[in-house]
């Protein structure tokens, strides 16, 4: 079992007897692998979906409370898992999911029909995008009334059924344990994903002494682990051949838990490396050989390094427009090396001239064994470090201007550990924090990725808080626009007292729809001028979190380090240059290599 636990709250720990308390407590949780432990037997349906979840080893599910899911939630009151009561059902696919992301394995979330089930659909689209292992439970009105318009009806699985891995009517309350046990193991198996589970209402109330099958996937669910010797074997010559190569590592390394041996490979050969925004943390940003993030924000030197390398060896990425910009305009010199689990991928946007299918670890393990000569490549790593001097990532920070947004990540950094968790709503300070934040290691940067879906970082970072190791940190870096779509989530923070901060860095606009309208739409600032936000620093206080307010440079070390030593929720409500803007940009189908630097370039 994992070693993550949350705090639990102070309430609840003085009450010894109280079966949830005893389940937040990792020993208590790790008693349930006993061999020797004793169960009741199952006499329902919902019985039967809590002890398939138990069976998997789940500590903690997020969710909201209803009418057609209340069977489940019944059974949950005996249950060791650790519900976690969200303050809206978009809020628990966030957490799920970023719990998820952290953990490595699937986030549990539950709501009930209709309306419950449709506001998960965000988090689940999100999770979807991203490849992020998660279970959504829902709710549905008993099967004589599907289809009937009955009240709170939706047609879940219709509507989730393209932004899932795999979707399930529960029909039969014999089977309904093991649909869910069989969506749990399909969530985390092979490329990762969203599984979904609909569990109409007389099927979780209907009886049955049936135990919920293992965890499993299902025995026509392959997946390739090896890529072909031959292909191999091609590819590798390449890479020994290779004058300026690359190696551009996505999600899909720190998914398929690749780190290490991309580490290896690449420091072993002198490979310079590029991350995609998914896979930020997959290679560290502190070793000489790093080029940090490319794409439509990523660094100068990154984006020069993938224009005019010879040789791309890309891992674990699906080469979406935001890293490519334009197709034909991307690694225009280069032999394509791509490897990726799922085929679907291979050639789907850039074509592959050595496509390698199989799990990350195993095919860089084959690469590795190999690859008997490192390429020769002294003047292109020089060629690399001459571009991360030509277009250095520094700023200005002028005292008689607002604080600079760069600033206060870099202080945010400097405050906390190198383990430390982000998460980040989206906009332009997702943008900020991809770049000034150094990240070292993975699942550590915890964002929406292909989605994009603003109001995550908070959700997020209470999921990731429960599956964070004790000693790491928990930052949530988020912009005013995003933080105000979900802050009820401060709510949840406070009633489990939560150790994380959240950093609103506050310019009183979607900053970045602000910052196209100027480029782009003549500086017609149509609905993106926010100047009617609130004081999330008293906002906060009103939850019960501790607020703090940061004016003028003066202000961010010191209040800062307080938000972060306070033991609980804290919401720091950072007033930036509302003129500040996201750079390096290459424009939305662009040339990768012809980045703007200011406005007047794009």
């Amino acid at each position: 079992m994992s070693e993550r636990a949350a705090k639990v709250p102070p309430a609840e720990e003085e009450q010894d007897d109280d079966p949830i308390t005893d389940s937040a407590a990792p020993d208590a949780v790790a008693e349930t692998d006993d061999a020797e432990t004793t169960t009741d037997p199952v006499t329902s349906g919902a019985e039967a979906v809590v002890r398939a979840l138990e069976n998997a080893g789940v500590e903690y599910a997020f969710g909201v409370q209803g009418g057609a899911i209340m069977p489940v939630y019944d059974a949950l009151y005996d249950s060791d898992i650790y519900h976690v009561t969200m303050a809206h059902e978009q809020g628990a696919a966030h957490a799920a999911d970023a719990y998820g992301i952290v953990s490595g394995e699937p986030g549990v979330c539950l709501a009930t029909s209709g309306p419950g089930a449709t506001n998960l659909v965000t988090g689940i689209a999100d999770a979807d995008m991203d490849s992020d292992p998660m279970l959504a439970l829902t709710g549905q009105v008993p099967t004589e009334f599907v289809g009937n318009d009955a009240f709170q009806e939706t047609d879940t699985t219709g509507v989730t059924t393209p932004v899932t891995k795999d979707n399930t009517f529960a029909s039969d309350s014999d089977r309904v344990g093991s649909d869910v046990s069989e969506a749990f193991a399909l969530a985390r198996e092979g490329r990762p994903g969203p599984t979904l589970v609909d569990l109409p209402k007389d099927v979780t109330n209907g009886e049955t002494d049936r135990e919920p099958d293992a965890p499993t996937v299902p025995d026509t669910y392959q997946v390739q682990e090896r890529a072909e010797s031959d292909l191999v074997a091609a590819a590798a010559e390449r890479i020994e051949n290779a004058s300026r190569p690359v190696m551009l590592l996505g999600g899909g390394v720190i998914k398929g838990e690749a780190t290490d041996a991309c580490r290896e490979f690449a420091i072993e050969h002198e490979i310079p490396v590029i991350t995609t925004m998914p896979g930020i943390g997959a290679f560290p940003e502190d070793h000489e050989l790093s080029l940090e993030m490319a794409g439509m924000h990523g660094t100068g030197y990154a984006n020069m390094a993938i224009t005019h390398c010879d040789t791309l060896l890309g891992i674990g990425t699906r080469f979406d427009d935001r890293l490519t910009g334009g197709i034909e305009t991307f690694a225009p010199d280069a032999e394509v090396i791509h490897v990726d689990i799922d085929p679907a991928e291979i050639s789907k946007n850039i074509y592959a001239d050595y496509p390698l299918v199989g799990d990350a670890e195993t095919v860089v393990e084959q690469l590795a064994a190999a690859v008997d000569e490192s390429p020769e490549a002294t003047k292109w790593r020089a060629q690399c470090q001459q571009w991360q001097s030509d277009y250095s990532m520094a700023y200005d920070a002028p005292e008689d201007k607002p604080v600079q947004p760069e600033f206060v990540v870099e202080a945010l950094d400097e405050a906390t550990g190198d383990r430390a968790i982000v998460t980040t709503g989206v906009g332009q300070h997702q943008m900020w924090a991809c770049q000034y934040w150094t990240y070292t290691e993975p699942r550590t940067w915890v964002s929406s990725h292909g989605l994009g879906a603003m109001g995550y970082g908070l959700p997020s970072a209470i999921g990731a808080r429960l599956a964070a190791d004790d000693d790491q940190e928990v930052v949530c870096i988020d912009g005013d626009g995003s933080f105000l779509m979900t802050l009820q989530g401060l709510s949840v923070a406070v009633r489990e007292d939560l150790d994380i901060t959240v950093a609103v860095l506050n310019n009183e606009y979607i900053g970045m729809v602000r910052q196209w309208q100027d480029a782009f739409f003549d500086g017609r600032h149509s609905a993106s001028d926010y100047g009617w936000m609130p004081e999330f620093d008293k906002l906060a206080e009103a939850f019960g979190a501790e607020g703090f307010r940061i004016d003028d440079y003066d202000d961010v070390a010191d209040t800062i380090d307080a938000a972060i030593a306070y033991d609980g929720p804290s919401v720091i409500d950072v007033h930036i240059d509302p003129d500040a803007n996201v750079y390096p940009m290459v424009p939305s189908g662009g040339d990768n290599g012809q980045f703007a630097l200011a406005e007047e370039q794009l």
